[in-house]
């Protein structure tokens, strides 16, 4: 599995839960729709983080990096169903950060 790894804090004003909806309506859809396997969405715990990391932590789980790419692909036409639950998640976060990682070993090692 590759596991693509997003950090953010939230814009002032926005609603922890409604962002915790919204994230899960958006990658849930992107699941439904066989671009990506799995999901995962964590807060950060008595202010402990990595320098740099914000207050969320966000795991996007993919069978390979063409499934990810599939995913990149379908949210980068920026229309329909995709665009609106896409920009729900957006829009209400800042100071992103982001990584990739695989399972180790996998197939390749």
């Amino acid at each position: 599995m590759d596991w693509y790894h997003i950090w953010c804090d939230l814009k002032a004003g926005e609603d922890d839960l409604a962002f915790c909806r919204n994230l899960d309506a958006y990658l849930g859809h992107l699941r439904d729709g066989g671009l990506i396997e799995a999901h995962r969405l964590m807060r950060r715990k008595l202010g402990l983080a990595h320098d740099g990391a914000g207050d969320f932590h966000i795991m996007i789980g993919t069978n390979d990096l063409a499934q990810l790419d599939a995913a990149f692909n379908r949210v980068a036409k920026r229309e329909g169903e995709t665009e609106n639950l896409h920009k729900a998640v957006y829009s209400a976060v800042t100071n992103l950060k982001f990584g990739l990682y695989r399972d180790f070993p996998d197939s390749g090692r």
